[in-house]
């Protein structure tokens, strides 16, 4: 079994490198120092340098001017995002892209992703709800009238809501199926209500009452939801690997120059078993990543659906991406809570991840659930 990337993948992740190696992860106010939004607009001039580095349209085909590269590459850009906090809709945009690819109709597929693509559309997906806790795909109900869909409902903690151009929102119908529509931000019907995540970064609240959205702007086709709800999890969890990481190294740096007794803290058993712990969960994070992203890449079969490899990757960023944040500020001490010091914000940015991919109790739950529909041989 080979399990080095391949050359295209390895050029994304050097690509991305290269973009962010230039980017402050305090570029704008802290959420500590901050009421209200950090900032009114996601960061505009690093995502025209991601276009410029046809990192945008990574995952869509050439016809659309793309490099045709699959989950895997995404995770790999995604996860040097993290380390710098980009504040970018880079997920969103490029699942929700990746989603019309596959499932859209060609009227809407050749009417948007060249320009998403090259970052003159922007597109963000409502994952979330109505409160959070709910199936997102039955926050919304939907049905026809005539050449246009009617949309209903309200979704929750919609990130880039006010910034990006179209929202993609699952929406249950009479006959109990889940259509995808892509809902403008400005439309009659259409009411955004301000919200905000830990981080600082401002949410939306996405109202529907009677939206009309037109036939060739929805897809209705079995499996859009469900697929592109795994691969915004599975980028989610990259996020979480990228952003411990460097949480790691930040406090792999500092307990190496921070003496007590004549001697580096790193130098300490209780210090070094700490980070020792956080490597290995740092490691599970990112082989159960792999997986998961492999599964949705390939379309693979395996002894359990691809969503079994989600729920295990869920369960390890979920909970990981918390205990590193948390052993990396009890190891830097007052320090890490000095807003001059970045590390308040990784810790910021990890309970937002942590929220939006939810208690490891109930992805355990889930997983329980495919098992048992799922007899292994």
């Amino acid at each position: 079994m080979d399990f080095t990337f391949t050359e295209e993948q390895q050029a994304a992740a050097e690509a991305a490198r290269g973009v962010f190696a230039d980017v402050a992860p305090d570029a704008v106010p802290s959420p500590a120092l901050t009421t209200g939004a950090v900032a009114d607009d996601f960061d505009r001039a690093l995502w025209a340098r991601l276009a410029d580095a046809d990192l945008l349209s990574l995952l869509l085909d050439p016809e659309y001017g793309g490099a045709g590269l699959d989950a895997i590459a995404l995770c790999l850009v995604l996860r040097e995002s993290a380390k710098v906090l980009a504040r970018v809709p880079l997920l969103e945009s490029s699942a929700a892209m990746s989603a019309v690819q596959a499932y859209g109709g060609e009227e809407l597929r050749s009417g948007l992703l060249a320009g998403a693509g090259r970052g003159e559309v922007v597109l963000t997906v409502a994952a979330n709800g109505r409160t959070g806790h709910d199936p997102a795909e039955l926050a919304v109900t939907a049905r026809q009238e005539g050449a246009d869909w009617v949309l209903d409902g309200v979704q929750t903690a919609v990130p880039w809501a006010y910034n990006a151009d179209f929202v993609v929102v699952p929406a249950r119908t009479a006959a109990d199926r889940t259509v995808l529509a892509l809902v403008p931000r400005v439309g009659e019907g259409v009411v955004l209500g301000e919200q905000f995540s830990t981080s600082g970064e401002r949410l939306g609240e996405l109202r529907l009452e009677s939206a009309r959205i037109a036939d060739r702007d929805v897809i209705d086709t079995e499996g859009a939801w469900e697929w592109l709800r795994d691969l915004l999890t599975t980028g989610t969890c990259a996020l979480a690997l990228g952003l411990g990481e460097r949480v790691l190294r930040m406090s792999s740096e500092y307990t190496s120059k921070r003496e007590q007794f004549g001697f580096p803290v790193a130098t300490f058993q209780a210090v070094a078993v700490q980070a020792a712990d956080r490597y290995i969960d740092l490691r599970a994070m990112e082989v159960t990543l792999w997986q998961a992203a492999w599964r949705i890449g390939s379309g693979a079969q395996g002894a359990l659906p691809a969503a079994g490899d989600v729920a295990v990757a869920k369960i390890w960023a979920s909970e990981g991406v918390r205990r590193v944040v948390q052993t990396a500020q009890h190891l830097h001490g007052g320090f890490g809570a000095d807003v001059d010091y970045p590390l308040h914000r990784y810790h910021a940015w990890a309970k937002y991840l942590e929220l939006s991919l939810g208690p490891a109790a109930a992805h355990e739950e889930a997983l329980g659930d495919l098992l048992a529909a799922h007899p292994l041989g």
